[in-house]
C-alpha cells in the first residue's frame, strides 16, 4: 500500500481556494441540493398494464442498467481523460444516460439502436421497452423519500407552440421518463431562454443560475433532466483535523490543499496489485457510497486502460473491512465539455448526422442532434458531497495501533454510486476548479 512521499526538489505552488431551420434543444441538469423531493404514484401504467411499486427497491428489469452503465461510464471516461490529459475530469454518467435514453423513445431504426447500443445495452438481452422500464424504475427509486440522504430525478419537456409533440412520444415521456410538457414560446428566445434557466434554477435550488447563456432563434423545443444529490459520510471527517499539506500533482508540481484525517478509520480497503492500486470505500448516510481509487506512483495509465465493468465488480466483492489511517483532500471539480464529437467515438453517432431518424419525437424525419454540452460540480468536504452536471443538446433540421496509511496526496480517481453509477471523477489537482 502506498504512502505519502517527500520530493524536496519540486516546485511548491500555493493555489487559492476555488470557491427556416428548427433548432431543438435537449438539456440535463443534475444536481446536488438539500430538502427532500416528492414522490411518483404508486402505480405507473405500461404498456396497458399496471406495475406496483415497492418502496426502496429496485425491480428486476433495473438490473438491465447496471453493467451498461458501468461500460458506458468507463467508455466515456476513458475517452475524456485522452481528450484532457493531466486535467480533472468530472461527469455524471447516469445523467447523460438518461438523456439519451429519453430521446431514443422519439428515434427509430438504426439511429435507435446506435443509441442504446452506444450507451453500452446489449440489445439480444434486453429489450428496448425493458431498458425503459429500468430507467423509469431508477426514476421511480430515486424519488422515494430518504431520511439520510437526497437523490431524486424528473423530466420536463420545454416545446414550441408552433410544435406538436406525436401522441405515443408524449405519454411515453411520461409513463417511462415522469416527463411534464410545458408550452414555450421560441420566437422570443431571450425570454425562453430566461423560462427555462428559471425552470432550472428552481429545481436545483440555485446551483445552475444560467444554464443556457443563449439560444437560437430557431429553437422548437429543449428537454430537460435533473437529477440531485446530496449526502453526508457515515463517518465524517474532523475539521479540527484538517491540515495543509502537499498533494503531488506531478513529477514536477506540488500544490498545497487543505488534507481532511481520519484515525483507526475501520472501513473496506482493497490494494489491488495486479492493477497497482489501492481501493477505498467511503459510505454515506443511507445506502450510497463513494470508491476512492488511488493508483500506485506512475500507475495511473495502467489503472485507467483497466477500468471496465469486470474490474468494478473485482473490486467491490473484494473490498475488506480493516483499520486505516485515511488523509483525503477537500476539493471542488468542474467541468464543462462539448461532447458532439466524443460520443461518435463510443457508438453514437448517427444522431449526429443528416441520417438521423427522429420522426417519433414529432413526426417529422428531419431533426439531427448538433450539440452537446455537458457541465458538471463536484464538492467533497468534511461532512459529505454535493455534485451537480447538467447536458444540454442542441438539435437542428437536417436541412491507535499501527495501522496502515492510506494517503491521498497524488491524482486519483473517485466513483458515487448508488446501485448504479451517478458520477466518476479524477483528481489532478485538488485546487483547480475547473476540469476542463
Amino acid at each position: 500500500m502506498q504512502i505519502g512521499r517527500n520530493q524536496n526538489s519540486h516546485r511548491i505552488v500555493e493555489v487559492g481556494k476555488m470557491t427556416p431551420s428548427y433548432l431543438l434543444g435537449l438539456m440535463v441538469a443534475v444536481f446536488c441540493v438539500s430538502g427532500m423531493c416528492s414522490t411518483d404514484p404508486e402505480k405507473v401504467q405500461i404498456d396497458d398494464q399496471v406495475q406496483e411499486k415497492q418502496p426502496g427497491r429496485i425491480n428486476q428489469d433495473s438490473s438491465a442498467i447496471f453493467t451498461s452503465n458501468a461500460d458506458f461510464t468507463f467508455k466515456l471516461y476513458k475517452e475524456l481523460a485522452s481528450q484532457y490529459p493531466d486535467k480533472n475530469v468530472l461527469f455524471s454518467p447516469l445523467s447523460l444516460s438518461t438523456a439519451f435514453a429519453l430521446l431514443s423513445l422519439g428515434a427509430q431504426g438504426s439511429t435507435q439502436t446506435q443509441i442504446l447500443e452506444g450507451l453500452r445495452f446489449n440489445l439480444t438481452e434486453t429489450s428496448v421497452t425493458e431498458i425503459h422500464r429500468a430507467f423509469q424504475e431508477l426514476i421511480y427509486s430515486h424519488n422515494l423519500p430518504n431520511d439520510e440522504f437526497q437523490l431524486s430525478t424528473g423530466n420536463a419537456l420545454f416545446v414550441d407552440k408552433s410544435m406538436e409533440l406525436l401522441e405515443k412520444f408524449q405519454n411515453d415521456s411520461k409513463v417511462f421518463y415522469s416527463a411534464e410538457v410545458f408550452s414555450t414560446d421560441f420566437q422570443d428566445s431571450g425570454l425562453a431562454k430566461q423560462y427555462i434557466n428559471d425552470y432550472v434554477k428552481k429545481q436545483t435550488q440555485g446551483k445552475i443560475m444560467e444554464l443556457f447563456k443563449s439560444l437560437s432563434k430557431d429553437t422548437i423545443m429543449v428537454l430537460t433532466n435533473y437529477i440531485f444529490f446530496k449526502a453526508k459520510w457515515k463517518k465524517p471527517f474532523k475539521s479540527s483535523y484538517t491540515s495543509e499539506q502537499n498533494f503531488f500533482v506531478s513529477k514536477d508540481e506540488i500544490v498545497k490543499v487543505s488534507m481532511m484525517k481520519l484515525d483507526n478509520f475501520y472501513t473496506r480497503v482493497f490494494h489491488d496489485k495486479e492493477l497497482f492500486c489501492t481501493v477505498v470505500e467511503l459510505p454515506y448516510k443511507g445506502n450510497a457510497t463513494a470508491l476512492f481509487i488511488l493508483p500506485d506512483e506512475k500507475k495511473m495509465k495502467d489503472v485507467e486502460n483497466s477500468l471496465s465493468p469486470e474490474v468494478l465488480e473485482k473490486w467491490k466483492n473484494s473490498l475488506e473491512e480493516r483499520y486505516i489511517d485515511l488523509f483525503l483532500p477537500k476539493f471542488s471539480l468542474s467541468s464543462d465539455y462539448q461532447l458532439e464529437k466524443i460520443l461518435p467515438t463510443i457508438g453514437i453517432e448517427e444522431v449526429f448526422t443528416s441520417q438521423a431518424n427522429l420522426s417519433g419525437i414529432a413526426g417529422q424525419n428531419n431533426l439531427k442532434v448538433s450539440k452537446v454540452t455537458h457541465k458538471a460540480v463536484m464538492d467533497v468536504d468534511e461532512a459529505g458531497t454535493e455534485a451537480a452536471a447538467a447536458t444540454g443538446m442542441e438539435f437542428v433540421l437536417t436541412s491507535a495501533f499501527l495501522v496502515p496509511v492510506v494517503s491521498f496526496n497524488r491524482p486519483f480517481l473517485t466513483v458515487i454510486y448508488k446501485d448504479i453509477m451517478l458520477f466518476m471523477g479524477k483528481v489532478v489537482n485538488p485546487n483547480s476548479a475547473q476540469s476542463s
